[in-house]
């Protein structure tokens, strides 16, 4: 398949069975488990109309689901307008390497540009050597560094 056979869309509901094989994989490429009733909200989450809730992307080629995004708007202290966030980004192993991340990446900044957010972010473990090396063509790297609570 190629790029031009890719088609990004948002997720629906008649999606949930692929889109779980999807969020498996990357939740197990972070080494992370999550109980059902966290797949389930998200689920849920990413089909709600809450203004607060994330939006989900999928990216299709052959009739089934080959990759996905997952994003949201929020408030900046910093900007009048909202900021978008992408937290989640996946695509099937066997789609790597054909513009799949990089076409869901850029439908991510064209839904920021719709809702009049100019700024779009997400994070990446260092060892996203991979991932890392597409992030360096369509981001810049900040210099910030993450802290969290401790658990």
């Amino acid at each position: 398949m190629t790029t031009s056979e890719v088609l990004i869309r948002p997720l629906r509901a008649a999606d949930e069975a692929e889109w779980r094989v999807l969020w498996t994989g990357y939740l197990d490429y972070y080494q992370t488990k999550l109980p059902e009733a966290v797949y389930a909200s998200t689920f849920a989450r990413l089909l709600g109309d809450d203004a607060h809730d994330f939006h989900g992307l999928v990216a299709t080629a052959g009739g089934r689901l080959v990759g996905l995004t997952h994003y949201l708007f929020h408030r900046h202290c910093w900007k009048i307008e909202n900021t978008c966030y992408l937290q989640d980004l996946y695509t099937d192993p066997a789609m790597r390497g054909r513009g799949v991340a990089r076409a869901l990446i850029e439908a991510v900044y064209a839904a920021a540009d719709a809702e009049g957010a100019p700024a779009a972010y997400w994070l990446t473990q260092e060892f996203n050597y991979a991932g890392r090396m597409l992030y360096d063509r369509v981001g810049v790297k900040t210099p910030f560094i993450r802290y969290s609570r401790p658990a």
